[in-house]
């Protein structure tokens, strides 16, 4: 059905009726009434009546809101009313509401055109065509069915037509607005909502809309209630629940007494309605489909009193819920809701644009200043709508200054709005609430259970969720939502000085540092220098903080300069978890330091030569960060670190070695040395049985890898510019993803195979790749992708993701499918060798750059053409896969091989046997494809490859089942000897008891 919102009615009803019937009675005092209300109606009064339907009269119908049908004795006598009903019928369809009033006549009677009513429309019938009759028989039918008001139900039409225009009156209030018209991204979500409703479906439910403060929950609400409504006899939008539920006059059970009352009295229309139990709305609304928006419920007994069991609306009912709080839905038992989502950054451009200037894109000269709006607001759409339009018809420099101010402080309109679901919390939940917001944005949920182990952070972390106040990625991210920070760290400031458990002030940070004034309450420090141009800091200054645990400076601008003296003798709390110190000035941490509680210490671009002397106790260590610290000369012994999963020691480009403890950490994940220039080698003995991550990056001098440095669990190597790299060991991860080797120009040896189907293999700008090692990287990757052979029943394989790239000019002979340039047909060698459908292939592509820059970068895109064995040739052509190739390809100068795997999609496998296939290669305007091949691999392909790579563990294999064999056959043997040595000693002792 077309959306009426973006029609423009000119009246807002057409009367459809039998002049002589009621013409000079019943209409007249209809009209009058429908005046007094202030209803536009349609006067026919000068239109001649005719045969056909006059052009003006059609226009007017088409021109309606709605369309009152009268139908009285005669109305079928009349070909004019008929054809008028079937004009109004046929504009339903396009939104038009239609109301019918059966006027001294049964509706059963029109229906079946039986009666005095039936026998008019006969005669009215004669001499017709079959299709006008048909027409109207149907339009007659169904008008029928259309529930209205029956004149014969009435004592006093007086009051029937007050009833009449009063329904007509609030369907024009509910009627479709244009309110809602250009919203952007509004469509998507009243779609998507419009699936959950299945709106077909007789049966009534209940509907969730879940999501933060601010994200668009009561809009799509209303939008939603404004294009339903005209379906439901009975609606109501209940706007503000939390707002009419408050535990302050009255007890629980008045409080629902009293939801109850509002709900009833707007949605039966009717002013005086008092109500003395809680079974009323079932008594009242159970027969009746109704539309029932609640908004902004935050308690479960608002539900329980407006909607405690489906069954008290009538079939078809539709109860709608908007709530920030999702267990309260599944506490209640709703299943159905959709969670709004944030808008795509495309989408919140455009929702600021239409706010400020009230189009969908920034005029000439705003783009960066709307960006960097948007980014402020960070995709709330709340955010997005109240800025924008405070920054309404604002000069560019006005832009600003507001800009400016919206960097450190909340607009109050959104803080207001925002901090309901603060207030809301449990105290423990809201100590919560701001530790997350000024220390743990962003952090994993094991992390920050270490770092709060005696707070219930499961419990609150719950809770938090739950109330839309925060969400955890699927990766175990917790994330906070930029303006929420900001109501966090609002609500700090607000706070009594001396209750403050967290400081966040930089000058109060400042006078508390060099006064030595901190007390016992103080929990978290977060201080930026930024502001401060001269920090000097008590060596006192942390002994009466005795329970700071989370200590956090940093800079927000990087060019400032700011001056920060500590003195040696200083001593930071015992109990600290949290040490990060962006810039920290001294060579070395306080000689009183302890770690023992400590779980992350993050020290970048500090001037630390080392951390301590010694041996620490690093039990509780999970995070170590001492990236861009230049000066740092060596790592402290890691021995007793047994939680560590992160160490990050990038751009220490004064480190010449790491130290062998580091064999220790069996929980290590992520290992980063970038551009540690220096390093050399890596300690021999490794034992990393965790490691995920390898960030080699610029290690210019680095010379080999180990081969025990690898783990089962490896998915990422970076080694880009090592340059002096010679050598890499035996990869035995069957989970690795990449393995970026990009400019390792002195590069030989790799990996004997590579079995996972998801490897991207970069080894472009490798030149002195041995023989072996070029092999290796061709013809023994993805090898895995060969169980996936003949796989039928799933397109999950359709793409699988493999890639190598390598330096080459030539297509290698095991291509045994080759073609210059870039397309190549593959047709079946031999009958009994045909090309199934099923069969997986490997595409080797040699990629030549047409200039020498490479500064337009290809997408390497392959297309598929197949002929099918049939007696009718047809062709199904389609962009099978897209590679994007920008770290691979950027400033290639020279030819390289690409090789990747391509499999058949789910729906040719159904075709069995191809007759031929086409592949034909693109690559983008600055390079160029000359010449490509391809092997196919089917269900009887020998594995020739995968009984090469595994030869080494093949005869170790096979020299470990010849032991076996051999104790195997020993103990046979022993076991027989046994056996026949008891056998004959059974046999003498029978033989000496019967000489006996």
């Amino acid at each position: 059905m077309a959306l009426s919102s973006s029609r423009s009615w000119r009246y807002n009803v057409f009367l459809s009726f039998h002049g002589p019937d009621v013409r000079s009675s019943y209409l007249s005092h209809l009209r009058k009434q429908l005046e007094r209300n202030g209803i536009i109606t349609f006067n026919d009064q000068e239109i001649e009546r005719s045969q056909t339907i006059k052009p003006e009269l059609t226009r007017a119908i088409q021109e309606s809101r709605i369309s009152i049908v009268v139908l009285s004795q005669n109305y079928a006598s009349s070909s004019w009313c008929l054809n008028e009903l079937v004009e109004i019928l046929d504009c339903k369809e396009t939104g038009q509401i239609v109301m019918t009033v059966f006027y001294k006549v049964n509706p059963s009677d029109v229906r079946k055109q039986i009666g005095g009513f039936g026998k008019a429309f006969k005669e009215t019938c004669q001499g017709k065509t079959e299709t006008e009759i048909q027409s109207w028989t149907k339009a007659l039918t169904y008008v029928a069915n259309i529930e209205g008001e029956h004149s014969l139900n009435w004592v006093n039409e007086a009051d029937m037509i007050e009833k009449i225009a009063t329904d007509v009156s609030n369907k024009l209030n509910a009627s479709l607005s244009r309110d809602f018209d250009g919203m952007v991204g509004l469509e998507d979500h009243l779609g998507k909502m419009k699936s959950l409703l299945h709106l077909e479906n007789n049966e009534a439910m209940i509907i969730g809309i879940s999501g933060p403060a601010g994200i668009g929950k009561t809009t799509i609400a209303r939008a939603l209630f404004n294009q339903l409504s005209f379906s439901f006899p009975l609606r109501y939008f209940m706007g503000n629940v939390k707002g009419s539920y408050r535990r302050t006059d009255c007890d629980e059970h008045g409080l629902k007494l009293r939801l109850q009352e509002q709900l009833l009295r707007k949605i039966l229309s009717q002013k005086r309605i008092k109500i003395s139990h809680l079974n009323v709305i079932y008594e009242r609304l159970g027969n009746q489909k109704v539309l029932i928006i609640l908004d902004d419920v935050d308690h479960l007994e608002q539900l329980d009193a407006l909607a405690r069991d489906i069954s008290w609306f009538g079939h078809g009912s539709r109860i709608i819920v908007t709530t920030e709080d999702q267990e309260l839905l599944q506490q209640h038992g709703i299943n159905n809701v959709y969670n709004v989502a944030f808008p795509s950054s495309e989408e919140a451009l455009g929702i600021f644009c239409l706010s400020a200037f009230k189009q969908i894109s920034p005029p000439d000269g705003f783009g960066r200043l709307v960006e960097r709006a948007a980014e402020l607001c960070s995709n709330l759409p709340l955010g997005l709508c109240v800025v924008g339009s405070s920054l309404r018809k604002k000069k560019e420099d006005e832009w600003e200054v507001v800009l400016h101010r919206l960097e450190t402080s909340l607009d109050r309109d959104i803080e207001r709005i925002l901090k309901v679901g603060y207030d809301g919390l449990h105290e423990k939940d809201q100590a919560l609430f701001l530790y997350i917001a000024v220390f743990f944005n962003y952090t994993k949920c094991d992390h920050l259970s270490a770092m709060l182990a005696d707070l219930d952070e499961r419990h609150g972390l719950k809770t938090l969720v739950d109330k839309s106040l925060i969400c955890i990625s699927t990766n175990g991210d917790i994330q906070m939502h930029k303006l929420l920070q900001q109501v966090g760290t609002q609500e700090i400031k607000r706070q009594e000085p001396w209750k403050r458990h967290i400081l966040i002030d930089p000058y109060e940070i400042c006078d508390v540092l060099q006064s030595n004034t901190g007390t016992g309450t103080v929990m978290g420090i977060s201080f930026d220098i930024t502001e401060i141009s001269k920090v000097s800091i008590s060596k006192k200054t942390f002994r009466r903080m005795c329970n700071l645990r989370f200590l956090r400076v940093y800079k927000r601008r990087i060019d400032k300069n700011v001056e920060v003296h500590i003195p040696e003798e200083m001593e930071f709390p015992h109990g600290l978890r949290l040490l990060h110190w962006k810039a920290y000035p001294s060579k070395c941490l306080p000689p009183t330091f302890h770690p023992e509680y400590l779980v992350e210490l993050n020290m970048q671009h500090s001037q630390l030569e080392k951390l301590w002397e010694g041996t620490q106790p690093l039990t509780n260590l999970t995070k170590m960060n001492l990236s861009g610290s230049g000066n740092l000369k060596e790592v402290p012994d890691l021995s007793n670190d047994k939680n560590l999963k992160l160490l990050d020691l990038s751009g220490c480009m004064s480190l010449v070695e790491i130290p062998s403890s580091i064999s220790n950490l069996h929980k290590l994940q992520e290992l980063m040395m970038m551009f540690c220039i220096n390093l050399e080698v890596i300690p021999e003995g490794l034992n990393l049985m965790s490691i995920e991550t390898v960030n080699m990056v610029g290690c210019l001098r680095l010379r080999t890898f180990t081969p025990s440095f690898m783990s089962f669990n490896l998915r990422h190597i970076f080694l880009t510019r090592c340059e002096k790299l010679q050598s890499l060991p035996d990869i035995v991860s069957t989970e690795l993803i990449t393995l970026n080797a990009n400019g390792c120009q002195s590069l030989q040896r790799v990996p004997n195979c590579f079995h996972s189907t998801k490897v991207a293999l970069n080894f472009t700008k490798c030149f002195n790749l041995s023989q072996e090692a070029r092999k290796s990287i061709i013809q023994k990757s993805f090898l895995d992708g060969r169980k996936y052979v003949g796989t039928r029943s799933s397109n999950k394989w359709a793409r699988l993701p493999g890639w190598a790239c390598l330096p080459g000019n030539e297509v290698p002979a095991e291509f045994n499918h080759r073609a210059k340039g870039n397309s190549l047909t593959i047709l079946p060698e031999s009958s009994d060798k045909p090309l199934y459908a099923s069969a997986i292939f490997k595409i080797c592509v040699v990629i030549s750059p047409k200039n020498k820059v490479g500064s337009n970068l290809p997408k390497i895109i392959c297309l598929r053409m197949n002929k099918f064995v049939c007696s009718c040739p047809c062709y199904d052509f389609q962009v099978y896969n897209k590679i994007s190739m920008s770290s691979v390809f950027a400033h290639l100068s020279t030819e390289h091989l690409f090789v990747f795997l391509y499999v058949l999609d789910q729906k040719d496998h159904s075709l069995g046997v191809l007759s031929e296939i086409l592949f034909k290669i693109e690559s983008g305007p600055n390079f160029e494809i000359t010449e490509c091949g391809a092997q196919m691999w089917t269900e009887e392909t020998p594995a020739l490859e995968t009984i090469e790579c595994g030869a080494e563990e093949t005869e170790n294999v096979d020299e470990g089942k010849s032991r076996r064999s051999f104790w195997s056959c020993l103990l046979l043997c022993c076991f027989i000897i046994c056996c026949i040595v008891i056998f004959a000693w059974g046999k003498k002792t029978i033989d000496f008891r019967f000489s006996v």
